[in-house]
């Protein structure tokens, strides 16, 4: 299908943080489409698990069943290669487990999200360049604040489409979610600083393996991973809509080869090579045969200075590349895509505060350099086992850290930031509650005039949600009234005990699940001044009465 030529937002790669990211925008209101340089689904799986906290945002958009359904769940994970495991069990979570789930399946499931919100995902058009129009605003606003829209800018982008003719689409604004060679990045100007790859690792997708030596390999540090069935491409559907996979799983295998590891990851990968460094490792090649897939990958690792240029924006790999250690890149870029959705829904929809969209930048980039400089360190915990002038130190600093990781208080720690369960975003206030920008804790509740549920279950609708812990009956008039199409008002009569919300008297949950405003203030006249200043600074200006 054509791609449409006037939108609110293109999104630009339709992986999993731009599909994402398009049913964000499409739960705000804002018709977007996805445009993808790819003519088909991508079937190879780089990726492979998500792990809790992108757990938590499937549950809290209604979709972790389906999810769950398609994955295995792994309650213990790893810190670069350590023999201690993360205990993600222990952490304050009702997903505290690793999914097991292939990329192309993460998508499949993420394009279905997107079909169900009618956005449109066009193939075959590559982005070869743009031009942004500020407008008077200079790109930092689209709206009155009060609801009603204005168009101060737009942004071209030039695409080649599938037959290989030029045209022009416009938006908004763009998103570039297309990769570490971002084409979006590279026209808007945002430097990309960080190291070139010294090191690359190898993996392979086989049919054929030899079971009885894969215990072998993996005691030689070779990662082995069963893969299911791989989904359809579109083009094999028949109903003409989203596809089951096919039977027949596979095996893979990932490795770290001392006498290639400085083999550029541009450079092909061959079956004989790959024999050849399994049997180095191991002394046996595995068995291996019929390969689905062969690729190296290597530990260049870069974060975007901006995430934002004018009505240009990053995300996913877009916006920060690195070794895949602990398996962090794709959960990251789906934790991207869920905090920029909504900011840019309210930003198109005329109704966000000041500052909104450039809390994106100010949120997420952080978290980007804590990702980057965590694989840094596993690569390089990694990495020094195989130089033999680091050799003996290198084992010993490895058998100190695995046991530092029995501690339990140290395996929690760590454990909660690969899981991105411990991200906390900074207040804004210098009063704020010290609940504020950390997670929701998903407690079981009951609110009035409704049914007992979960703190999640009140988000699928991508609103914020008020919670009224202490009661207060002019609560849900006063919201409905100022703030209604925005935020969904509850007074809760029961709730889970919870530490953290001891003595709190009212919680607003941004769209993310996230924290933006928690008081425990008793007088109830200065909590409902609180309240109108939270809703104003978070929710934009109440409507007009």
């Amino acid at each position: 299908m054509d791609a449409d030529t006037d939108v609110d937002v293109i999104v630009v790669g339709a992986g999993p943080t731009g599909l994402m990211l398009g049913a964000e925008l499409a739960l705000g209101g804002v018709r977007v489409q996805i445009l993808e340089r790819r003519t088909e689904a991508q079937r190879q799986s780089r990726a492979l698990t998500l792990h809790p906290r992108s757990v938590e945002l499937m549950d809290q958009r209604g979709l972790v069943e389906r999810f769950l359904a398609r994955g295995r769940a792994v309650p213990g994970w790893h810190f670069a290669g350590l023999d201690t495991r993360l205990d993600f069990s222990a952490l304050d979570t009702r997903h505290g487990y690793t999914l097991f789930l292939a990329q192309a399946r993460t998508e499949q499931l993420l394009a279905e999200r997107a079909h169900a919100l009618d956005v449109p995902i066009r193939r075959g058009y590559e982005v070869v360049g743009l031009r942004q129009d500020d407008g008077s605003d200079g790109g930092r606003g689209s709206g009155d604040g009060r609801g009603g829209r204005t168009d101060p800018g737009r942004v071209e982008v030039d695409v080649r489409g599938p037959g290989g003719d030029l045209r022009t689409v416009r938006a908004r604004y763009v998103v570039g979610c297309d990769g570490g060679r971002s084409a979006v990045r590279r026209a808007a100007g945002i430097e990309f600083p960080g190291t070139d790859e010294t090191l690359t690792g190898a993996l392979g997708d086989f049919a054929v393996v030899d079971p009885a030596a894969l215990d072998r390999a993996r005691a030689h540090g070779v990662l082995i991973a069963p893969l299911e069935p791989e989904p359809e491409p579109e083009d094999e559907r028949t109903d003409g809509g989203p596809a089951e996979g096919r039977p027949g799983g596979l095996t893979r295998i990932v490795l770290v080869d001392p006498r290639r590891m400085r083999t550029p990851a541009a450079e092909p990968l061959t079956l004989e090579e790959f024999r050849t460094s399994l049997a180095d490792i191991c002394g046996t090649d595995c068995g291996v045969a019929q390969p689905r897939w062969l690729s190296r990958f290597g530990n260049a690792t870069r974060l975007a200075a901006r995430y934002r240029a004018g009505r240009v924006l990053l995300a996913g790999d877009a916006a920060h590349i690195h070794f895949p250690a602990a398996g962090q890149g794709l959960n990251t870029g789906l934790q991207d895509a869920m905090n920029l959705g909504w900011k840019l829904a309210a930003e198109i929809n005329g109704w966000a505060p000041p500052g909104l969209l450039d809390s994106y930048h100010a949120e997420r980039h952080p978290i980007g350099q804590a990702v980057t400089e965590n694989t840094e360190v596993q690569t390089l915990l990694m990495e020094l086992t195989l130089l033999p002038p680091y050799q003996r130190p290198a084992a010993a600093l490895r058998r100190l850290l695995t046991e530092l990781l029995g501690i339990e208080e140290v395996n929690r720690r760590l454990a909660g930031r690969i899981s991105a369960l411990d991200t906390a975003y900074p207040p804004t206030a210098a009063d704020a509650d010290p609940l504020v920008g950390r997670r929701m804790p998903d407690v079981a509740l009951t609110a009035a005039d409704s049914t007992a549920g979960r703190a999640h279950e009140l988000l699928p609708p991508g609103r914020f949600v008020l919670l009224d812990l202490a009661g207060d009956e002019e609560l849900r008039r006063t919201v409905t009234t100022g703030w209604g199409p925005r935020v969904t008002a509850l007074t809760v009569t029961r709730h889970e005990h919870h530490t953290d919300l001891d003595g709190v008297r009212e919680i607003l949950i941004r769209p993310d699940g996230h924290i933006a405003w928690a008081t425990r203030t008793p007088a109830l006249p200065a909590r409902r001044i609180e309240r109108h200043r939270a809703l104003t600074d978070w929710a934009g200006r109440p409507a007009r009465r």
